[in-house]
């Protein structure tokens, strides 16, 4: 008889993409998530919780970079008798199940409608550094207006947004452009060749990288790129290309200059000057409030999903500069950007219905704090209430309990009571600021120790003997006096 197989074990690892976020991570997280919605709606939106799952058909072509629907998402299909399931699929962002939403519920949501949403969103890419498969979100949408005065409102709040959750003015620009002012310069140029459009399009959006004479070179006839491959050009000539790189180089010293830049590369574009109004309409609007080019400017090289935006669109970038994994200077990027458009909703309803947004990537953000040093990437533990008698557990779930009341995070130790090195290397590890001790004796006198584990820890790696004896981190007090001392010596850690 064949010895029966044994089934292998499963490997303990995430899948590739995917990671796992602990203690202080999740906590960070949850504190921006709460500070942005307060943000949110305190300019008077709306929470919306939708599906983490949508159909394929609802999700549409509006994933970016793909061709197909069910392309670059976590798609499955629904089993039936005669596999005609529905095709569900992951949530991607979370501006496509809005989309639904709306046109689902319109009836009975009032017009405009505001809401905001934050939540997981996942995408089936290549993953790489800082590139995962699953990601945070913060969106921020007014549906059913097309007042350039919604898109205004969009960009203050992402201007608040960054410096409540601690990006300072100076450390941010908040950058508007306008789609339109881009198909009235494609206009312009008279490219009737959809394919030599979608070639420029591509192009202008390497204008960050290559700059102006890179993208004069891909315009025409073809450049070397940083490896020595030859890339071909669009083979435009000059004068083709000249409303490309009029419209690129356009920003001024103030948003005047700018705009009169943007005039001059629209020509005689209807479409172009609509574009122009609407910008500088959201100029005037901002400066009313207060919002200056220190925070919010425009800028003709912001450009964002071409085949999505219909109208105005915004980047957030942070402009500080970080270290590399290399040791070299960058500036830390793009963490938001959003902008109208107005044919989401048509695809549900047939009828246009004008919309904008943002959307904030979390993770981005606090990876942004954590490489500018403010934010530390720890949490303190709780207060650890010590075993020095297992038979008197009841009396230390009474200390606990004392400590929760008052709103103190605190645990008892649950491990082998035996070796009490353990159970303070135990609140070592927990980050831990405050360990309570009361053995047989303390109990008979009615008294407890209270270690201040941070100071403890600042006098061993620092202090001298004298230090030690002038600043004691180990506190004999009244049983009774438990919450109290400890609530001193929290206040006292900061």
């Amino acid at each position: 008889m064949a010895k029966p197989k044994k089934t292998p074990r499963p490997k303990a690892q995430t899948p590739k993409g995917f990671r796992d976020y602990f203690g202080s991570e999740v906590s960070q997280r949850a504190e921006m998530l709460q500070t942005i919605a307060g943000v949110y709606h305190q300019y008077g939106f709306d929470a919306l919780e939708s599906s983490a799952v949508e159909t394929v058909e609802a999700l549409g072509k509006f994933l970016p970079d793909v061709d197909r629907p069910n392309e670059g998402v976590f798609a499955w299909q629904e089993a039936d008798e005669d596999d005609n399931g529905d095709w569900l699929a992951l949530r991607y962002d979370l501006t496509a199940p809005l989309a639904r939403v709306y046109a689902q519920h319109r009836n009975d949501l009032p017009t405009p409608y505001r809401r905001y949403a934050m939540g997981p969103v996942w995408r089936n890419e290549k993953p790489g550094p800082g590139r995962f498969r699953q990601f945070y979100q913060c969106d921020a949408d007014t549906v059913g207006t097309a007042s350039p005065a919604a898109d205004a409102e969009i960009c203050a709040m992402l201007s608040d947004t960054l410096e409540k959750v601690g990006i300072p003015r100076g450390d941010y620009l908040v950058r508007v452009n306008n789609r339109k002012v881009l198909n009235g310069v494609l206009e312009t140029m008279g490219l009737n060749d959809d394919s030599q459009r979608d070639a420029v399009l591509r192009t202008i959006d390497k204008f960050d990288k290559v700059g102006e004479s890179g993208v004069r070179e891909l315009l025409g006839k073809g450049r070397l790129d940083a490896s020595g491959a030859y890339i071909d050009g669009v083979g435009l000539s000059d004068d083709q290309a000249g409303p490309v790189l009029a419209f690129l180089t356009s920003k001024g010293a103030g948003a005047a200059t700018t705009l009169a830049n943007l005039r001059a590369a629209i020509g005689a574009s209807t479409i172009g000057a609509e574009g122009v109004q609407e910008l500088e309409t959201i100029a005037d609007l901002l400066n009313a409030q207060g919002y200056g080019p220190d925070r919010i400017e425009i800028d003709p090289s912001v450009v964002r999903g071409l085949g999505y935006y219909t109208g105005p669109v915004f980047e957030a970038e942070l402009t500080f500069e970080i270290l590399d994994e290399k040791g070299r200077k960058r500036q830390f990027g793009s963490v938001a950007g959003g902008g109208r458009y107005d044919d989401l909703v048509k695809r549900f309803t047939g009828q246009s219905v004008p919309a904008t947004g943002v959307s904030i990537g979390v993770d981005r953000l606090l990876a942004a704090l954590h490489a500018k040093g403010r934010m530390d990437g720890t949490t303190q533990g709780p207060v650890v209430v010590t075993v020095m008698d297992r038979d008197r557990m009841a009396d230390y779930q009474a200390m606990v309990g004392e400590l929760r009341r008052a709103g103190i995070r605190a645990e008892v130790y649950l491990g082998n009571p035996k070796n009490f090195g353990n159970q303070l290397k135990y609140a070592d590890k927990r980050g831990s600021p405050v360990a309570i001790i009361e053995g047989g004796d303390e109990k008979t006198q009615g008294v407890v120790q209270i270690k201040d584990l941070i100071l403890g820890a600042k006098i061993a790696e620092n202090a001298t003997l004298e230090e030690w004896k002038a600043r004691p981190s180990q506190f004999e007090v009244p049983r009774a006096d438990l919450v109290s001392k400890v609530r001193e010596i929290l206040d006292g850690q900061g």
